[in-house]
């Protein structure tokens, strides 16, 4: 536990930083889920022993890595010729994979790159406070996991769903229902009260709905990552993260909330004077 503690207070500094120094550098953001997105979709490809078919993994890693420094139009540009790229190969190698190698690989790299280029569209919602809200879109998935963690360790008794992922719990879920509304609302005082000393608020009733659906796909997303682990009969996705797993493990939440978010905020502004 001390080492998922030190791991995942290492993750929050760094989202922390990246936050900070936004205005100074703001292609990091980019970066960043850039490098997210081809782990995670390597991390994919390696699960599933696709690491010798280069025809498949180099297009895919290729997308992963673009697709968060694309604009609406240049993302369509992109995806058009990773398709033709990836169905061309499955064409010509259609002796050394087949289409169900293809199909999942292909919406793994159309989900993933897509759902955390999110956070790059959240930023870009207000240049005032955008990077909040690309906060609030990481944290609402980490602590809902974390809330979940910690509850079900404490008082976990009814298995959620012992097939997919023995370990979770009803406690441990309403458990990060309510740690993630909490902490939701403590960030908008925060915003508020210290960081803009009154001149800025936040909406504490979208925080509110933050918190509580965004607790909800947070377990979603990572039961559905769950499933694909057992497809692939893996416990983890990897060891880059100590005490956590592979990034795919840690971000497999983040990939659910952040597109909630964008959209939600993209209709009820999070913050404003």
């Amino acid at each position: 536990m001390k080492q998922r503690i030190v791991s995942g207070a290492c993750l929050v500094l760094f989202v922390a930083a990246i936050v900070v120094f936004n205005h100074s550098f703001p292609l990091a953001l980019n970066i960043v889920v850039a490098l997210v997105s081809a782990a995670g979709v390597f991390e994919l490809v390696k699960a599933m022993d696709l690491t010798r078919k280069w025809f498949l993994c180099g297009p895919a890693l290729l997308a992963a890595a673009v697709i968060p420094f694309c604009n609406e139009e240049t993302e369509f540009l992109a995806y058009c010729l990773f398709t033709l790229l990836v169905f061309s190969a499955m064409i010509v190698y259609h002796k050394e994979t087949t289409f169900k190698e293809v199909g999942v690989l292909y919406s793994m790299v159309v989900l993933i790159p897509s759902a955390l280029q999110c956070l790059v569209s959240l930023r870009d919602l207000s240049p005032d406070h955008g990077m909040f809200y690309v906060l609030i879109a990481v944290l609402s998935a980490w602590v809902a996991d974390a809330g979940a963690y910690f509850a079900g360790t404490l008082f976990g008794k009814h298995k959620l769903c012992p097939e997919i992922s023995p370990k979770k719990t009803v406690e441990g879920a309403i458990g990060g229902v309510v740690v993630n509304v909490a902490v939701m609302l403590l960030c908008g005082l925060l915003f508020s009260e210290f960081y803009y000393q009154g001149t800025a608020h936040a909406d504490y009733g979208v925080l509110f709905l933050i918190g509580l659906f965004g607790a909800v796909l947070s377990i979603l997303g990572d039961l559905s990552f769950s499933i694909i682990k057992r497809s692939c009969h893996i416990k983890d996705f990897g060891q880059v993260i100590p005490g956590h797993g592979g990034i795919l493990d840690r971000f497999d939440s983040v990939i659910f909330t952040a597109p909630f978010v964008y959209l939600l905020v993209g209709f009820l502004p999070l913050a404003g004077a």
